[in-house]
């Protein structure tokens, strides 16, 4: 099968590989799509390790069921034929502290897709059943694929923000677009904060229902209940603590950041909280999953073929599009 493979730092090849068979308790699924997150950046320059290379990346996984493992399904309604979303959690134990209290995105022993499991920049990939998901109608593979990590994740934030009605958003690209509607959709009134003199996010962001966009290092027409960061930019966290209200909530939404700064005291006190989010839960995906049609959350993607990966990794890093990219793997 065609394939695409982070062979070590640094180096993103093309590759021909043996269609994988399922396990027990696996699903084969045949690939539509895939969506390109920052973490696979992130993989590709090692900034976040890769326990065993090569490894196949991608884990906003659209594609069909087409074989089970024995045992996969006897739990989990997930016929052949069944299209179904693939994140970025592949696997936990179920049996250490956290699985066992329901933070399984906390596992001890967990597997992710697309860092120890072969991820979605391929033609088939297999996946444990209990971390596929049927996925709603009404979306296009492309148009959802996105939904799997930039709107699983953005969400996992948002909760984490609780009731807060000033929402900042720092850094307004795949997940900030999702979540924004979700919030407006909540009634929250929301601030996007970009790049400075980035007029065209900016724009982007009130066409999603911003009520304010400016820079990141610009202060808010009001104090923020809660901001959520999505991008890889530790300089942000003592901007963000500063433009929040007392009592507020800064949440670090990015498995990975640069360092966080020095900053006074008086930016943390008056009861602001700082916190990270870690990876996702089952829980997460069924409501979210549940939630997206709801408002409805629309997607701005620009598609790659599975050959120009490395394109849409570079223009990713580079921010030349506003929104997802998405990689169109079976065109069939």
């Amino acid at each position: 099968m065609r394939a695409i493979q982070i062979e070590r730092p640094g180096a993103l090849r093309a590759a021909g590989l043996p269609e994988p068979q399922p396990g027990a308790n696996q699903l084969l699924v045949r690939v539509h799509a895939c969506g390109v997150c920052r973490t696979d950046l992130h993989l590709l320059d090692g900034e976040v390790a890769i326990p065993r290379p090569p490894i196949v990346p991608g884990h906003q996984i659209v594609g069909t069921v087409i074989g089970r493992g024995a045992g996969a399904g006897d739990s989990e309604p997930l016929a052949v034929g069944t299209r179904v979303g693939i994140p970025w959690l592949g696997w936990t134990c179920g049996r250490c502290r956290y699985c066992l209290s329901g933070r399984e995105n906390l596992c001890d022993r967990a597997r992710f897709t697309g860092r120890d499991i072969d991820g979605g920049y391929a033609e088939w990939v297999v996946a444990d059943a209990r971390y596929a998901f049927e996925l709603p109608v009404g979306y296009s593979d492309l148009d959802i694929a996105p939904l799997l990590c930039a709107g699983l994740i953005g969400y996992r934030a948002l909760r984490l923000a609780g009731e807060a009605q000033r929402i900042g958003l720092y850094g307004f690209g795949a997940s900030a677009h999702i979540i924004a509607q979700v919030a407006r959709f909540q009634g929250r009134t929301v601030f996007a904060f970009t790049r400075e003199g980035d007029e065209t996010t900016q724009a982007f962001a009130r066409s999603l229902g911003a009520a304010w966009a400016g820079s990141s290092l610009e202060l808010p027409p009001e104090p923020l209940d809660a901001a959520l960061i999505f991008a890889a930019a530790g300089e942000l966290v003592p901007a963000a603590l500063r433009a929040t209200a007392k009592g507020g909530v800064v949440v670090c939404a990015g498995i990975h950041m640069s360092d966080i700064p020095s900053f006074p005291y008086d930016l943390l006190w008056e009861e602001r909280v700082l916190r990270s989010v870690a990876n996702l839960t089952r829980a997460d995906a069924f409501e979210f999953l549940t939630l997206a049609p709801q408002v409805p959350v629309r997607t701005d993607v620009h598609p790659y073929p599975l050959a120009d990966a490395a394109q849409a990794l570079e223009d990713l890093r580079e921010g030349r599009f506003n929104g997802a990219a998405v990689i169109e793997v079976d065109t069939g």
